[in-house]
């Protein structure tokens, strides 16, 4: 690596270390008078299972290890900088959509598995109507976020898949899944101990998908427009190649399929 990208990693490490020191997570839970008991009790299983990720500088996209099975929407590798945030440890449940939204859109159902057959627009209400009920400001993560979180963030050992280079001890893919998803949590977490980022189900990111651009950039939203929302992790249907922590595609936010799903960020 050229000196100068040296000096910039690290002016952007003390940046974040700046960030980082100015956030303090505080989760003012407020629970909304008309929450009923069962409700709550499904709600602060989600709120329990928040993971901390502490913020830091990456390279997102096709990095080295990847580059054998990097398509063109995976490319240029290019340096993110991130600020402290949370994640969910496991895809949103049929179980904890339901006790939200009243309903059950899925296609294999369990109340452990992970809701699927929701569109990014489907996304957006169940968000509203959970962040009613407790007063928090839960979202979609960015790609960035979601990248980040996938690779082990700070604690990441450079895997080709979230957790292992092993992909059949993290992910529900086609080789292992007998073509329908499986209930969160029964494959190896990652190094931050959060669940089926590779496989499972592909879960909704809040950006509108593009091509990366080939420059640094701190706690990217994605592009200001477009047609098509990110859609990352792969799923019980996905080929192999697909499964890497890099691989993206663009989906219509409009689409409900039985293989795609979400997690949440705060």
């Amino acid at each position: 690596m050229p000196k100068f990208r040296y000096v910039l990693v690290i002016l952007m490490t003390c940046c974040v270390s700046t960030l980082i020191a100015q956030e303090v997570a505080v989760l003012s839970l407020h629970w909304n008078s008309n929450v009923i008991e069962s409700q709550k009790q499904v709600i602060q299983k989600l709120i329990d299972g928040m993971v901390n990720v502490e913020g830091g500088t990456f390279m997102m996209g096709a990095t080295s290890e990847l580059c054998v099975d990097a398509n063109d929407l995976d490319k240029p590798a290019h340096l993110v900088m991130l600020s402290n945030y949370m994640i969910s440890k496991t895809e949103v449940t049929q179980e904890l959509w339901k006790a939200v939204m009243g309903h059950n859109p899925s296609r294999f159902k369990d109340d452990n598995m992970p809701v699927e057959k929701v569109s990014w627009d489907d996304c957006q209400e169940f968000i509203k109507k959970l962040n009613s009920l407790t007063g928090l400001n839960f979202r979609l993560p960015t790609e960035a976020e979601w990248e980040y979180a996938a690779r082990g963030g700070n604690k990441s050992k450079g895997y080709k898949y979230s957790g292992s280079n092993d992909i059949d001890s993290v992910a529900w893919y086609d080789g292992n899944s007998s073509s329908m998803t499986h209930a969160v949590a029964t494959k190896s977490p990652n190094e931050l101990g959060i669940y089926d980022m590779s496989g499972n189900v592909s879960e909704w990111c809040s950006d509108y998908c593009d091509y990366y651009r080939n420059s640094s950039y701190t706690n990217p939203q994605g592009p200001l427009s477009g047609y098509e929302r990110v859609v990352r992790g792969c799923n019980w249907r996905s080929d192999i190649r697909l499964c890497r922590v890099s691989s993206r595609a663009g989906v219509m936010p409009f689409k409900k399929v039985n293989n795609l799903g979400l997690r949440l960020a705060l």
